[in-house]
């Protein structure tokens, strides 16, 4: 599991394998939630509302290095870790 951030029990991970829109899976607990890094949408699954709100908060502020990881995972590249949030 390639996971490039980790923060507050959330595990932020994206796989080399996946095609489609750039995109980053969020876990926590039990649960797992598929973001567009483009407009930051779920495309699949679900978690709890503060949980949400901290990835998303995230995820704005590391939108360009989440893009830059897509690309490499694209390329089956090494990716790079992505500071937590604070």
């Amino acid at each position: 599991m390639p996971e490039i951030s980790r923060f507050y029990g959330i595990i932020i991970v994206m796989y080399y394998n996946e095609h489609g829109v750039p995109h980053f899976h969020a876990k926590y607990g039990g649960q797992t939630a598929i973001f567009t890094i483009s407009d930051l949408n779920i495309l699949e699954g679900q978690l709890p509302r503060r949980v949400r709100g901290l990835v998303l908060e995230w995820a704005f502020e590391h939108r360009a290095e989440l893009m830059e990881n897509w690309v490499l995972a694209q390329a089956k590249k090494p990716m790079r870790d992505i500071a937590p949030l604070e």
